[in-house]
């Protein structure tokens, strides 16, 4: 009988330290997946990737300035200024391999540069992806499905931008140079176009 209560007495205390082993796994599973949770948070409100990020309100706004210039080279090794396209109606839109809405947005970029470049739009694709080299931000590019311009990075232009704080960001620029709109994270296709007609001539 002895036997048995002991047993029995260390069979319940196996049970409850496996009860409190599971108890405190669990715990420390929550708080891990909190801690995880946390660092995606983090990371997407400092990262570019922010699909639907607002423009830093501590920044100044580009919108009724002219637009600052630039000289950058494309991914053939050409020189490609703003100035160049005075006159026309410039979309600069900042963006990166690695980033989703920026790829969501480039074939709607690429839709408009088709049914607009008649009438004087011009698409400049800054890349911001640092360290990457030209051949495979091209590779990028055409497997995005895009002909317009593509800029190879230059960490001095974004600077000029307001510092382009999320990815993409894109500035709407008039024929006379002066910067109509800007935006940052992905629009819809609508929203794109819209703001598209803001800088045509004659809208």
């Amino acid at each position: 009988m002895a036997r048995r209560l002991a047993v029995l007495a260390m069979m319940v205390v196996v049970l409850g330290a496996l009860g409190f082993a599971g108890w405190h796994n669990y715990k420390q599973r929550q708080l891990a997946m909190q801690q995880t949770q946390q660092k995606i948070e983090t990371l997407t409100k400092s990262s570019p990737e922010e699909a639907n990020a607002e423009p830093d309100a501590s920044g100044a706004s580009l919108q009724g300035k002219p637009a600052p210039a630039f000289t950058l080279v494309d991914l053939s090794g050409k020189k490609v200024s703003l100035a160049q396209y005075r006159g026309h109606p410039v979309i600069v839109n900042f963006w990166a391999t690695w980033c989703g809405p920026c790829k969501l947005e480039m074939p709607w970029f690429e839709e408009m540069n088709q049914k607009y470049k008649s009438k004087g739009l011009v698409i400049l694709g800054l890349s911001q992806d640092d360290g990457t080299s030209a051949d495979e931000i091209e590779k990028a590019v055409k497997k995005i499905g895009v002909t317009y311009t593509i800029l190879q990075p230059d960490e001095s232009v974004p600077k000029l931008y307001g510092g382009v704080d999320y990815l993409p960001e894109t500035f709407y620029v008039d024929p006379k140079g002066d910067v109509v709109e800007e935006t940052a994270g992905a629009p819809t296709k609508d929203e794109i176009e819209a703001d598209i007609h803001k800088i045509l001539p004659g809208a």
